[in-house]
């Protein structure tokens, strides 16, 4: 359904409502992928670094009731939509959404204490972008990963985890800016299109403070033929962890 310049969707299979600008970067399966990576807990404080609308968080909630989520989004619009997506899906009272930029380490300094953080960075440093505004801002950086590491690991207790989602092409810019932010023992997780291709996406896991050799894990196969395979599908539509 299309309202005015945004859109109304549905994710996790009904579960999460979710208006949306019609033009630029629109929430599809990284943001559900990502939620579904973060190990929350009920009533743990967890921070999305560029929330955009507001896709990832709404679905963690969906997947982890009680969980007091924090986000930061640079455009005013956008923070105020996902302000008013959390009021739609029931869980304002749990939403605290602020306008301000990653390259900021004073308001990252100033955020309650939190046991982990996760975004869906801008990943690509320089190139052509692509000519909706809202778009390029979401795919082409101003702050480099290091910067979003940074401002994600900052509040975050020792220990805590921090989740990220990038193009397969960026792992090595997202290995270094998680070592250089203080966050440890990284889980890799690919995610393949489909058996027997290279992934395009990978999700990092580090942790605060904690030393340990880097892991490749299993990751996941989404398609199968013209179908999400059976692994996807409970977590694409059933909330799922990944």
């Amino acid at each position: 359904m299309v309202i005015g310049d945004w859109t109304e969707d549905r994710l996790l299979d009904g579960r999460v409502l979710l208006r949306q600008p019609r033009e630029g970067l629109r929430a599809g399966l990284d943001a559900v992928l990502l939620a579904a990576a973060v190990p929350a807990a009920p009533a743990e404080r967890v921070l999305e670094g560029g929330c955009g609308s507001g896709a990832a968080f709404l679905c963690l909630a969906a997947r982890v009731p009680g969980v007091n989520l924090f986000a930061v989004e640079r455009e005013p619009a956008l923070a105020e939509l996902a302000i008013a997506n959390a009021a739609a899906n029931g869980i304002a009272a749990r939403v605290t959404v602020t306008t301000g930029d990653v390259r900021d380490l004073a308001l990252a300094e100033s955020l309650p204490p939190m046991a982990h953080a996760f975004a869906n960075p801008p990943f690509w440093p320089a190139g052509t972008q692509p000519p909706a505004t809202l778009r390029a801002r979401a795919t082409h950086a101003d702050a480099d990963l290091q910067a979003w590491a940074r401002f994600l690991a900052a509040p975050l207790l020792s220990g805590g985890s921090l989740t990220l989602i990038l193009p397969a092409a960026r792992l090595v810019a997202g290995l270094a800016a998680l070592d250089a932010a203080g966050c440890g023992a990284i889980r890799v997780l690919p995610c393949w299109p489909r058996a027997g291709v290279a992934a395009k996406r990978v999700l990092l896991q580090a942790y605060k403070n904690r030393r340990g050799p880097s892991r490749m894990e299993p990751g996941i196969v989404l398609h199968e033929g013209s179908r999400f395979t059976a692994a996807a599908e409970v977590i694409l539509r059933d909330a799922a962890a990944l």
